[in-house]
């Protein structure tokens, strides 16, 4: 079934149920229609019986009673159809003493039914004789003269040949009438299906005859109100592509232009040392900042284009954002110290939980906190302080810098928007703004005032708090 069109699954369930039912159907009219032929042929069994119980006499009375009977064969001429069956007929008393008709046509050893189907003592059995079916029909007739009175068993047996044509034609009249009826049912299904159906391969030829780069929304007014969630979805995976397709070619694009400089200025550097403009220590001094730089460059880079890989990816875990705070703390404690700075790590002491993936919180905390220390004067002050805010994780990184001026603040997390093009790359904070969106939280650059001057800055993040343990 997974591999059947909707056509074939529609077709299917439409008629498998309707050929069950005129299979049933069918059955149930054959085994009717038996019944009734077959109550229409013992009556004519009935009226033989009566003709021939209607021929008898008696002498004398009851147990003393001496039936006589003289039934020519030809009086049972008119109840056999066609030629097509036999009848046999056996007159006797009541203990079985053969009066006239075939003798060895088997003694009726029966009993009455307690309500007969007609108005007479009669009963109807299938048995064999001569090595043949037959149906046979029992009456007891009572016989009156003026010279006695007694009780006769009249049995008439008839060949089963005429019911067995009349069942087949029957069989074959139901069948051949149901599949005509079947037939019908599946030609209008058919239609009916392709027609209902229409719309979906009308929706599959205008999606197939796109161009490969249009990823715009599907524009179907007229779409059935069922194909309305495949349309929407269709279109929702449409622009989470067109988004990814974006962002891959922005990426390149700045990739090429940004890398382009740092490559151009190394192979200056390069040409300059070989023409002996500087001396060789100056010269390997400033390649290896240039490769540095642009290293940094191809990292933060990367790490931007990873933040986007994981974000397409809803699988995240519980985490405790002091834990990953601490842990790059651990890691940047070199630069730290190389500044003697006075750093403090202030924590709420109780788990902070936030769902996220672990790389994200790190690369957040490792850009801020890396943002800090540089910008960070000799023997200043550092505080990260991971703390609760009601519903909100709040990480806030404090320096002791220059601050940002105001028009400047909302550019920075723009990518490759530096503030200091010397010193940096302009990637940092556009990654934090990045993971930031990605977790559902909000991230504000905030000059730190006193005495009316500028005396630090505060980067400040606040993140959803992780409420259940799955």
């Amino acid at each position: 079934m997974r591999a059947t069109s909707l056509r074939a699954r529609l077709l299917l369930g439409i008629l498998l149920p309707v050929a069950l039912f005129v299979v049933v159907n069918s059955v149930s009219l054959y085994r009717q229609s038996l019944a009734a032929a077959t109550t229409a042929y013992d009556r004519t069994l009935l009226a033989s019986a009566k003709t021939i119980g209607e021929q008898l006499d008696v002498d004398g009375y009851d147990d003393g009673a001496s039936l006589h009977a003289i039934v020519p064969y030809s009086a049972l001429e008119a109840f056999e159809a066609d030629n097509q069956s036999r009848m046999y007929y056996r007159v006797s008393s009541l203990d079985g003493e053969m009066v006239s008709g075939f003798a060895e046509l088997p003694f009726w050893r029966g009993r009455l039914p307690d309500r007969p189907p007609y108005a007479a003592l009669v009963d109807f059995y299938d048995a064999e004789f001569r090595g043949m079916p037959v149906r046979v029909a029992v009456l007891l007739q009572p016989v009156a003269s003026a010279r006695g009175r007694g009780m006769a068993v009249v049995q008439v047996a008839e060949t089963l040949e005429l019911r067995e044509t009349l069942a087949r034609k029957l069989l074959i009249d139901t069948l051949w009438r149901q599949l005509v009826l079947m037939a019908v049912i599946a030609a209008i299904t058919i239609v009916v299906v392709q027609f209902a159906t229409r719309p979906v391969r009308a929706l599959g030829e205008a999606i197939q005859a796109r161009a490969d780069d249009d990823l715009s929304p599907i524009d179907a007014p007229d779409a059935p109100r069922e194909l309305r969630p495949l349309i929407d979805a269709t279109t929702q995976v449409m622009g989470r592509l067109r988004h990814l397709l974006d962002h891959q070619k922005r990426f390149v694009r700045d990739s090429a232009h940004q890398l382009r400089t740092p490559l151009a200025v190394l192979k200056a550097q390069v040409q300059s040392a070989r023409r002996g403009d500087v001396p060789p220590a100056q010269a390997f001094g400033e390649i290896n900042e240039t490769v540095d730089r642009a290293t940094a460059l191809a990292n933060q880079m990367l790490s931007l284009a990873k933040v986007e890989q994981l974000r397409q990816q809803p699988e995240s875990a519980r985490l405790d954002l002091a834990e990953a705070v601490r842990a790059v703390a651990l890691d940047l404690s070199p630069l730290v110290a190389d500044k003697a700075l006075d750093f403090e790590l202030r924590e709420a002491g109780v788990p902070v939980p936030v769902r996220a993936h672990r790389w994200m919180l790190q690369e957040l905390a490792r850009n801020l906190l890396h943002n800090a220390i540089k910008h960070s004067p000799p023997g200043a002050t550092l505080v990260i302080e991971v703390r609760l805010d009601g519903d909100a994780a709040v990480l806030r990184v404090a320096d002791q810098g220059l601050g940002i001026p105001g028009e400047l603040r909302e550019r920075l997390f723009a990518p490759f928007a530096a503030g200091d093009v010397a010193k940096g790359s302009g990637l940092g904070l556009a990654i934090c703004r990045e993971i930031v969106l990605a977790l559902g939280g909000s991230i504000a650059l905030d000059n730190r005032e006193s005495g009316g001057r500028t005396v630090g800055l505060d980067a400040v993040v606040r993140l959803p708090l992780a409420r259940d343990n799955r």
